[in-house]
């Protein structure tokens, strides 16, 4: 017994030496460095050095937590800008900007883990509409971030100036290398010349700061959290295919999964169902239950049906309930309505089934509108007037929205 205790003591201090991060934490930090275009000596950039002098700062449960909300995303999102020829070191510019939620969204309407504003979301094709919001999408809002950055860094020459421009904007960071005569870091994050804002000058530094700490042993060990050291070698999720308007309880029964666990690989879901605008979608599954959902899901199934219905003046939802051949409770319940008050232009999800019969429904047909779709577009696949489309919907305007439910009038 003796001989097993002094052994496995041996091997302890075998590991916790091979573990212990003095050199390997420095190398790491110019491993990072490198990768970011910065010169060596910015390890002795005094605010760099205080900020890891007070560490402890940084080695809260909250950090730790923060990590932990993206261990479902991060070796996915790593593989991606690895492949990308993107530093990895990246991903801590999605940490600081959103701390790994997908729901963070900021004052300038920015959303995801990346943070994007509609603008640049809209230029890199991240659509946001009644049904989705691709922002906050893990895959699609890191193949964005990984387009963005490429541009930046083609911009700008330098991975620090991409990421700083990525904060405050380019516009920002032209100006600032303009009137300092010079893109080098430690005159652009001068304390006293002020080239940058506050935030974009502490930027650089916390991404640093991050990746320092997430890849110390000493740190993860002293919170025990190693196993973060290993994520890459977790389960994560993998992508599948599925009818549009599919009902996530179905695909969560099949795996024998919560909704919510289901829901938190899917953020950019806004409902209870994928877009059902489209004939084929997409949902992520855990992939140890990748098996369980290829055996039990029933491919054949056919989705509810959706459209998107925006309140005129004069509705109520027990007439758009009855229009639709459903019940108001069950409109509150999709639509998430905390009381059944409507005001006009309100956008409501209503389920397609068959409306019950009225002089007024058998007068007219509901079109489901496509994007790219105008009401002058479809005014001309029915072959009906423009203005008469627009006279029977309510509308001013010729702009609809995808999945908008159009009125049809019978000629």
């Amino acid at each position: 017994m003796y001989k097993v205790i002094v052994a496995l003591f041996l091997i302890f201090q075998s590991l916790h030496a091979f573990l212990s991060t003095d050199n390997t934490d420095y190398q790491q930090q110019l491993t990072a460095l490198k990768n970011f275009d910065l010169p060596n000596t910015f390890l002795k950039d005094s605010i760099f050095i205080s900020m890891k002098e007070d560490a402890e700062t940084y080695k809260t449960k909250h950090f730790l937590k923060t990590l932990e909300n993206g261990d479902k995303f991060i070796p996915i999102l790593q593989k991606m800008m690895q492949e990308a020829s993107v530093p990895s070191e990246f991903l801590y510019l999605a940490m600081t900007e959103s701390s790994f939620n997908p729901y963070s969204s900021s004052s300038a309407r920015a959303s995801g883990i990346w943070q994007f504003i509609p603008a640049t979301a809209k230029l890199y094709r991240l659509t946001n509409d009644s049904f989705v919001d691709y922002r906050r999408d893990p895959v699609k809002s890191t193949e964005a971030a990984i387009a963005y950055l490429k541009n930046l860094h083609a911009m700008f020459g330098k991975w620090y100036l991409a990421a700083l421009a990525y904060n405050c904007g380019e516009g920002t960071v032209s100006k600032a290398i303009e009137k300092a005569g010079t893109d080098d870091i430690n005159v652009l994050l001068d304390e006293h010349k002020k080239y940058l804002p506050k935030e974009s000058r502490l930027y650089i530094r916390k991404i640093l700061m991050m990746s320092y700490i997430s890849n110390s042993t000493d740190v993860m060990l002293d919170n025990g959290s190693e196993y973060l050291l290993n994520r890459a070698n977790n389960a994560t999720f993998v992508k599948v295919s599925v009818k549009g308007g599919t009902s996530l309880k179905d695909i969560a029964e099949s795996m024998s999964i919560s909704m919510n666990e289901l829901k938190a690989y899917n953020p950019h879901l806004k409902h209870a169902f994928t877009p059902p605008v489209n004939t084929e979608s997409y949902v992520y599954i855990p992939q140890d239950r990748q098996v369980a959902f290829t055996q039990n899901f029933d491919t054949t199934k056919e989705p509810q049906k959706y459209a998107l219905y925006v309140a005129q003046k004069g509705d109520s939802l027990d007439k758009i309930a009855q229009k639709y051949g459903t019940a108001s409770q069950k409109l509150i319940e999709l639509n998430g309505l905390k009381s059944a008050a409507l005001k006009p232009k309100t956008e409501l999800i209503v389920p397609l089934g068959a409306p019950k019969a009225s002089t007024s429904l058998m007068q007219e047909a509901v079109y489901i509108a496509k994007a790219g779709d105008s009401m002058e577009s479809i005014s001309k696949k029915y072959d009906i007037s423009l203005d008469t489309l627009l006279k029977a919907n309510h509308k001013k305007e010729a702009w609809v929205k995808a999945g908008e439910s159009i009125v049809i009038p019978k000629r």
